[in-house]
Formats: structure tokens, C-alpha cells, sequence
């Protein structure tokens, strides 16, 4: 019995202390970990999340780029971060939920995490350089990576990425066999696929955007279920090869593990307010990203349902450990 009063009187306190932190939270300035390089489509949403926080909290929000290893580096660090609120990390599904799934030893568990809520749904297109003549629609694409099996260099943000799992995805549906590069990031791709290193690449509508507008590089296709509204013009990927792919990059807002309950609740509510402002819209919407809000069990939701699938993959042996 006086063990169970220890174990009630140490809850309590716990309780009481998570308490009297909200009541004073934020009270110093706020990181966002973007576990993933300046420029891509993390980084840009975390840096629309942090403009949007820091005017609904009232605090400073800052984003620290922690690149590597698909995103774990930055994860992991948050994932042993203090559970305070004051060190939070903006990752995908893919992030969270997949590559601890192609890890060996994996530095976190798809668990370890307190989920805030979502920020954003962004689509995936296959972008290739302007001038190559190559490929003048994504059949012409496929139709040489059926020729040439292992030859169109394709590259990606980092291992278990959804740029990833797209990749395999393609290669899976439409028979074909590409040479997979991986990056620290959408932008060192993107550097590498404008310099001629890479013959394409699978990205998030929002980071490559910016160099389809100045005439550098050309979208063959949108990895969407329908054609994004700000490239209207440009197909989907079933609707042009009537190949069934589909893949988009879901992102939100984390905190490590054992984060107190009304912190949480705090974050979310300053997310959900920060996500329905017109200005966090306009500057997603203006890079091809949706804003979504959630509540942190919705996002857990999807979290959950996604590591699930992962786990299923892992057990086929689809999804293997690298």
C-alpha cells in the first residue's frame, strides 16, 4: 500500500510540475530541428512554422538544420532532447515512421516522439533539366530507363524519405531499374541534377519550384491523385503513362518524448493558428505545399498507420535494412 501512495504522490508531482511549466511556456526562445538541408521542402515549412509561431506565442522561433543520414540525425537528436517544448522537430511520416524500418540499428523508435500536429501536405513531381532533350514527357523517361536498366541517375532527399519510397515505387510498378542516388537533402540533388550529375530527380513540389519558374528545370509529371492547381498544366503521373503511382510528403510538428500533455496542447493550438493564417498559406500555397492543421492525435494517427505499413513491408522483406 505505501508503495502505491509513493507511486500516486510521485505522479502527482510530476503532474503538478508539468503544470506550473505550462503556465509560464514559452518563456525563452523555441528550436525547430529541420533534420534536413536549407532549401528543402522541410526547411521551408519549418521556417514557415517557426514565422508563424513565434507571432502566435509571442517568443522567438528558430530553426537549427541538422542534415544526415535521411533525416535521423536531426531526429534523434530531438528524440533526446529535454522534454520542455523548447526543442521540437519538423519531420515527414517518412522521417518518423519508414526509415527507422531500413536502419540496422535504428537511433529511435517510430514511438519516441510527442506528436504536436501536422503543418503540411506537399506534392512529389520527377523533374529533369530544361535543355535535356532526352525526355520530352515522362514516357520518353521511362521508356529509355526500360532500354537502359540501371543507366537514368535519379536522386533523392536521403534514405526512407518519401522522394525515396516514391522512387521504388516507380521502378516497382512501371518495370524499370533506375540508379538511385541518395542526398543529404533536396538541394545538394538539385545543385547535382542542374550541374548534369543526375539525369532526374523525385522532389517536393515546394523546393523545386522556385528553379521550374526561372526556366532551369522542367516537371514531367506530379506524383499527386490530381494535377496541383499552381501547375495546372503539367499531368499527373497516372494520367500520363496510366502507371498507378502516387506519393506526397506529409510534415508536422514533433516534441521529444514525455513532453507534459498541457505544453503539447499549447503547441498545437499556436500551430493550428499559425497554419490558418493567410500569410502561412500564401507563402505555402506560392511553393506548390497545402496547409494542413491536425490535432496531435490525428497526426499520431497517421504516424502510427504509416509505421504499421512499414512494419508489414519490413516483415515482406520489401522494406529492407541498410
Amino acid at each position: 500500500m505505501n508503495q502505491i501512495i509513493k507511486k500516486c504522490f510521485v505522479l502527482l508531482l510530476l503532474v503538478g510540475v508539468g503544470l506550473v511549466h505550462a503556465q509560464t511556456f514559452p518563456s525563452k526562445p523555441i528550436t525547430i530541428v529541420a533534420p534536413f538541408a536549407p532549401g528543402g521542402n522541410v526547411d521551408i515549412v519549418a521556417r514557415a512554422v517557426a514565422q508563424g509561431l513565434s507571432l502566435t506565442l509571442g517568443q522567438s522561433v528558430l530553426v537549427d538544420n541538422r542534415a544526415g543520414a535521411g533525416g535521423s540525425i536531426g531526429s534523434t537528436f530531438v528524440a533526446r532532447a529535454e522534454p520542455d517544448g523548447y526543442t521540437l522537430l519538423l519531420a515527414t511520416t517518412n522521417t518518423i515512421s519508414v526509415l527507422p524500418y531500413m536502419m540496422k540499428a535504428p537511433p529511435y523508435k517510430p514511438s519516441g516522439f510527442s506528436p504536436i500536429g501536422l503543418a503540411a501536405i506537399s506534392p512529389l513531381v520527377l523533374v529533369v533539366r530544361s535543355d535535356d532533350k532526352r525526355f520530352a514527357d515522362v514516357n520518353a523517361l521511362i521508356a529509355t530507363a526500360k532500354k537502359e536498366p540501371n543507366r537514368i541517375s535519379v536522386g533523392h532527399s536521403g534514405l526512407g524519405t518519401s522522394n525515396h519510397l516514391a522512387i521504388l515505387r516507380t521502378e516497382d510498378a512501371a518495370k524499370v531499374e533506375f540508379n538511385i542516388i541518395p542526398y543529404k537533402g533536396s538541394t545538394p540533388a538539385l545543385t547535382d541534377l542542374m550541374g548534369g550529375q543526375l539525369d532526374f530527380m523525385v522532389d517536393q513540389l515546394s523546393s523545386s519550384k522556385g528553379f521550374v519558374d526561372t526556366g532551369k528545370l522542367r516537371i514531367l509529371a506530379v506524383l499527386s491523385k490530381e494535377r496541383d492547381t499552381s501547375i495546372p498544366q503539367v499531368p499527373t503521373f497516372v494520367e500520363a503513362t496510366k502507371i498507378d503511382v502516387e506519393a506526397n510528403t506529409t510534415s508536422g510538428l514533433l516534441a521529444p518524448p514525455g513532453t507534459p500533455v498541457e505544453i503539447v496542447r499549447i503547441l498545437n493550438n499556436a500551430l493550428n493558428k499559425a497554419v490558418n493564417e493567410a500569410s502561412y498559406k500564401n507563402r505555402l500555397i506560392a511553393v506548390g505545399s497545402l496547409p494542413k492543421s491536425s490535432t496531435p492525435q490525428e497526426w499520431a494517427n497517421i504516424l502510427n498507420q504509416e509505421s504499421m505499413n512499414s512494419q508489414k513491408l519490413s516483415q515482406s522483406g520489401k522494406l529492407k535494412a541498410e
